[in-house]
């Protein structure tokens, strides 16, 4: 998972925890909205922080970077997407992108996806909670790839 400058900590925080009990890798794409020491990442994270397995990539570049010499395949989770995420077919390796609590993710960073699913919500509602999002993204890759 890589999440791209999220704004609040408690979400970031609630998101490692799932991504420690899951197994699986999370990627932060800085700058981020809240200082690594704040209060309510490390509450919402609690004594999983530890066992997270945390990447800081020091922006967009150098994370777009990395996961292309990877050879990693991007999945932008987004609500300007057509596709349910139901709908598409993950793989092992890929990356599941989730953009900032305030603004997702810029136009360039839309376009350098390979995937962009949505997760349909009912007329009017504007998005999920980012952990929320996360949580129902990694449960569904993990259903697709997961041999458990």
């Amino acid at each position: 998972m890589a999440l791209y400058q999220p704004d609040i900590a408690g979400n970031t925080g609630t998101i490692l925890r799932t991504a420690a009990c899951l197994g699986l890798a999370v990627h932060l794409i800085e700058p981020a909205g809240f200082d690594a020491s704040d209060r309510a990442l490390r509450r919402a994270g609690m004594d999983y922080l530890e066992m997270a397995a945390l990447t800081r990539h020091s922006g967009w570049d150098a994370f777009d970077a990395w996961r292309r010499e990877a050879h990693r395949r991007l999945i932008l989770f987004t609500t300007q997407a057509e596709t349910a995420y139901t709908l598409a077919r993950f793989e092992a390796g890929d990356i599941l992108l989730f953009g900032r609590e305030s603004a997702g993710v810029p136009p360039g960073v839309h376009a350098a996806a390979d995937l962009r699913v949505t997760i349909p919500m009912r007329p009017g509602a504007r998005s999920f909670n980012l952990a929320v999002a996360v949580g129902i993204g990694a449960a569904e890759a993990l259903r697709q790839t997961s041999s458990r």
